[in-house]
């Protein structure tokens, strides 16, 4: 087997996390790709994989190298493309996002991706956790709030807030808080993402400094849609991001509180891995930049 083809069968097994999986996915034997990945190894001389009897995973060496066969392969395959491939674009691309913000904002703009580019397909992840770009082979990914890998590209596309909110029915029963201590005295909803520390909520108290307030949680969950599905039956205050619930707040089924005492507008961010992309993630990330500027950018 050539050397190219060594390194496309090494990324496919870090990608989908199987030698099995691997080789069906290039239509060889498990064999060949074991082979494959030995022979890779050996003359890298370190070891790229780490096999269980259950599980791959890649090692440290293993993921600098992915990162990079991954550009490479990339200006390969876009280099004997014929001409005509050259301008459509095909194959899949993978992209990720929180689960709320990509069913209100990224499906709507993939849907018009696809439908303009009709030879390449697109997976999507949605998690509300910070996916792996490098890890999990992904694209490009959608990230709010300050980045906490300064390796990866990012290209911003506005700002959310985060906001406390209840219905008014509970408001009318509990009472508006009018400063953060006033949540002692209140039932609140937990929701994991913005409130990590469930029974004490931050706020800014001058400078950098954040003051901690101690809260009483009814309910811990680790959903947006569930935290907010609660808020609206009447169980108390939520904390989440503002796109989360304009459309409640704009129909007042859902309404503001503390507005005064909440933290400045946090990015939402389009990145990518560094170095040159497939021309699939370029347009896509020029699309996605666009649209969805539209959508969020003007939502401090």
């Amino acid at each position: 087997m050539d050397r190219v083809g060594e390194w496309r069968l090494f990324v496919s097994v870090a990608s989908l996390g199987s030698f099995i999986e691997a080789a069906r996915a290039q239509s060889c034997s498990p064999q060949s790709v074991t082979r494959a990945v030995a022979a890779l190894e050996q003359r890298l001389g370190t070891r790229l994989l780490n096999r269980t009897t259950r599980s791959v995973s890649l090692t440290g060496e293993g993921e600098r190298y992915l990162e990079r066969s991954r550009r490479a392969l990339a200006e390969f395959e876009l280099l004997e493309a014929p001409s005509a491939e050259r301008t459509e674009l095909h194959g899949t691309l993978s992209v990720t996002a929180s689960v709320l913000f990509g069913q209100l904002h990224l499906v709507p703009v993939v849907a018009e991706f696809l439908g303009a580019h009709p030879q390449l397909d697109l997976r999507l992840t949605l998690l509300d956790r910070v996916v792996s770009l490098a890890e999990e082979g992904v694209d490009v990914g959608v990230r709010i709030g300050a980045l906490a890998d300064s390796a990866l590209r990012a290209r911003g596309v506005g700002h959310v807030r985060s906001v406390i909110c209840a219905s008014p029915a509970y408001l009318k029963r509990a009472g508006v808080p009018k400063d953060p201590e006033a949540l002692a005295h209140h039932e609140c909803i937990a929701f994991t993402t913005t409130t990590p520390i469930a029974d004490r909520w931050s706020f800014p108290s001058g400078g950098r400094r954040e003051r901690g307030v101690t809260v009483r949680p009814r309910l811990i969950i680790n959903t947006a849609q569930g935290a907010i599905e609660a808020a609206l039956a009447g169980l108390g205050l939520v904390r989440v991001l503002s796109y989360q619930v304009d459309a409640l707040l704009a129909d007042k089924r859902l309404r503001v509180v503390l507005e005064r005492f909440e933290s400045a507008p946090v990015p939402v961010q389009l990145v990518h891995l560094p170095g040159p992309q497939r021309r699939a993630a370029t347009v896509f990330l020029d699309f996605a930049a666009e649209q969805l500027r539209k959508r969020i950018g003007s939502r401090a």
